[in-house]
């Protein structure tokens, strides 16, 4: 199926499309399966596709089980950046019903053994469904270029680049640039694409540089979201100010 790419005139329309399509799947694994596990971002662009999800009718959440992207090292849960809150907050607080698991990541574990921890439960099934997002510089998760295609663990410790750190600050979750960590535990390029299905969630004009490149570019780790094209279920979800330098 490769990468389709469907452009909404607004967010709230962008995040109601992509809850869907991720809700089908979720619902499709439920049958199959049994169970259902997702991956999801948490991140200034998946505030509507987040807030959607909640409202999907006819998911027995309680045999979802939720992994998240990635986490900052060295910030407590509690953080207003740290992303285990984002999802407590902002998804799991708004569910109908109980989860069946939520495996958060913790920042302010030893990260290499966090790595192992949360990998190790990760790797028993792939997910139904990855809800992502691309940043500024390309990346997907806190894979910055140039990210590593190859390496098979679940989880990894990477370093953040000046690009997304500076992103960090211009969505406003640190005051500056100081205060954002310089190093992050972040899910695999692998392992995202492990997932039957990837919801990828572009909205605004800041990210239509980056958007332009994962489309229309050659599969280049300087710029990782073009990974994407190699999956075979891959949908790209984007606002008209995103999509705004596609040939169209």
């Amino acid at each position: 199926m490769g990468m389709e790419v469907r452009i909404f005139p607004t967010k709230g329309e962008v995040g109601a499309a992509a809850a869907a399509a991720g809700a089908e799947k979720i619902r499709e694994a439920l049958v199959d399966r049994g169970e259902a596990r997702i991956v999801m971002a948490s991140a200034a662009s998946q505030f509507e596709v987040v807030e959607a999800l909640t409202r999907e009718p006819d998911i027995a959440w309680e045999r979802v089980t939720l992994f998240h992207l990635d986490e900052y090292i060295g910030i407590p849960m509690d953080h207003p950046a740290s992303f285990s809150r984002f999802l407590r907050e902002r998804f799991v607080a708004r569910l109908p019903g109980k989860l069946k698991a939520f495996y958060a990541i913790e920042g302010e574990n030893e990260a290499r053994v966090e790595c192992v921890r949360v990998g190790g439960v990760l790797a028993g099934e792939a997910p139904a469904v990855a809800f992502i997002g691309i940043g500024e510089n390309g990346h997907i998760a806190f894979n910055d270029p140039p990210a590593d295609f190859e390496t098979e663990a679940p989880y990894l410790v990477v370093e953040l680049d000046g690009v997304c750190r500076q992103q960090q600050v211009g969505e406003g979750w640190f005051p500056d640039l100081a205060a954002v960590p310089t190093h992050a535990i972040s899910m695999s390029v692998q392992q995202i694409l492990k997932a039957d299905r990837i919801i990828c969630v572009v909205p605004d004009d800041r990210k239509a540089d980056a958007v332009q490149k994962t489309v229309e570019g050659g599969v280049n780790p300087d710029v990782p979201a073009t990974i994407l094209q190699d999956h075979g279920d891959c949908m790209l979800f984007l606002d008209e100010p995103a999509a705004s330098l596609l040939q169209r």
